[in-house]
């Protein structure tokens, strides 16, 4: 019964190893992440005699190295929620100091404390791993189309006030940007005003045709009454204008290009899954959602009922009873996967603005928690709460 503690840090570990009543079998020592440490590791911990276990805290990308090199060499590893291990120290330290050293102690003496509820990392599926990678990834240039377009609107609103709410910005499911392709071909009001009505209305629709829109008269009307009643701020004439709107739409066609390519990468992926087709026939859930879900949760096989999953989601109210006493009334915990509630919450949001089929489980309980009085956004949390029970059910079923 050895339990071998590692404290990550970027670019090295700190490793003790103990065995129960607080042996000391090596003494904390630093482990750099190059081949030459590992394999030393790896030798020290082939020469121990009696069962090993190594635990670690997942601390985001810092462990993969060494939780990577010592999977493949099928130690016994687990991995800790962080939390976890910071309110185990907060128990079991009155002057909370805070070392390397005394930190890879602490989580040797996790191992060994719960040597028995220890549960082993098993691993993702490479699928499945490179799909929560590209997850990751969408969500960053996400982050950075949403500046990206805040900047063209910005942009906008010296040209061409009031432009934005004329046409939509860009489609996640089609990867077009009307917006960018409009602003990029007439990125002045002047530009507009100085052709007549009829010039623009058709150059409008030779536009509009080669970018394979709708070719609405009527919109070119609309476009051209507010470009002759804007006022801008920024001349046409200033040399820089045409400069600021054509940069700030390559910035934004950049983005969402990494933002296509990402996420049909994601699509042929999740495609390759047996539980796609089943995920994607479920209300709210489209060719967008569908791999973003995919994505986050992963393999659910890896979790031993559906509570797990809510949990994971951050969902679940804790219970609370004392005495005489049981509380009813519960605030979600949020101590999960903050994407996945969003991705939920979206699922949610589209299931109960489109038309879902009568049959729908997670529809009609929507409906029911809000004619119970509950708001709108709590009916909603209360149908994700529905719909992962449904979810990891239909998923092992396919896999049974």
């Amino acid at each position: 019964m050895i339990s071998v503690g590692i404290d990550v840090s970027k670019g090295k570990s700190t490793v003790c190893v103990l065995k129960p009543c607080g042996e000391i079998v090596c003494r904390p020592f630093e482990m750099q992440y190059v081949e030459k440490d590992l394999e030393a590791f790896h030798n020290l911990l082939q020469k121990l005699d009696g069962e090993i276990r190594i635990v670690m805290e997942a601390t985001g990308i810092y462990h993969l190295p060494v939780l990577t090199f010592l999977h493949e060499r099928r130690y016994f590893l687990s991995v800790i929620n962080p939390f976890a291990m910071k309110k185990y120290a907060k128990d079991n330290s009155i002057r909370g100091a805070k070392t390397d050293k005394l930190d890879s102690i602490m989580i040797a003496n996790y191992g060994i404390e719960k040597w028995f509820k220890l549960q082993r990392y098993e691993g993702d599926e490479e699928t499945y791993a490179e799909l929560k990678l590209l997850g990751r990834r969408y969500r960053y240039y996400m982050e950075l189309h949403v500046k990206a377009l805040q900047e063209l609107t910005h942009i906008l609103d010296y040209v061409m006030p009031g432009i934005k709410k004329m046409f939509n910005s860009w489609n996640e499911a089609n990867g077009k940007d009307k917006l960018s392709d409009f602003v990029e071909r007439f990125w002045h009001f002047d530009l507009i005003i100085s052709m007549s009505l009829e010039k623009f209305t058709e150059e409008y629709l030779v536009w509009a045709k080669e970018k394979k829109y709708h070719q609405s008269r009527s919109k070119a009307e609309a476009v051209y009454g507010l470009a002759s009643s804007g006022i801008p701020t920024l001349s046409s004439s200033t040399p820089s204008t045409k400069m600021f709107v054509q940069e700030a739409v390559s910035v934004l066609r950049t983005v969402d290009s990494s933002l296509s390519l990402i996420l049909a990468r994601m699509q042929a992926l999740a495609k390759s899954l047996p539980e796609y087709s089943t995920i994607r026939e479920m209300g709210g859930v489209g060719d967008v959602l569908a791999v973003k879900l995919i994505a986050e949760i992963g393999d659910v096989r890896r979790l031993h009922n559906a509570k797990a999953l809510i949990a994971w989601a951050g969902i679940d109210p804790p219970p609370y009873e004392s005495g005489q006493f049981i509380g009813s009334k519960r605030k979600i915990t949020k101590r999960g996967s903050s994407t996945l509630r969003k991705i939920g919450y979206e699922v949610m949001r589209v299931l109960k603005s489109h038309p879902a089929p009568k049959d729908d489980a997670v529809y009609n309980y929507i409906i029911k928690k809000e004619s119970e009085g509950k708001s709108k956004k709590h009916a909603k949390i209360a149908g994700l709460n529905k719909f992962l029970r449904i979810y990891y059910a239909r998923v092992i079923a396919v896999y049974q």
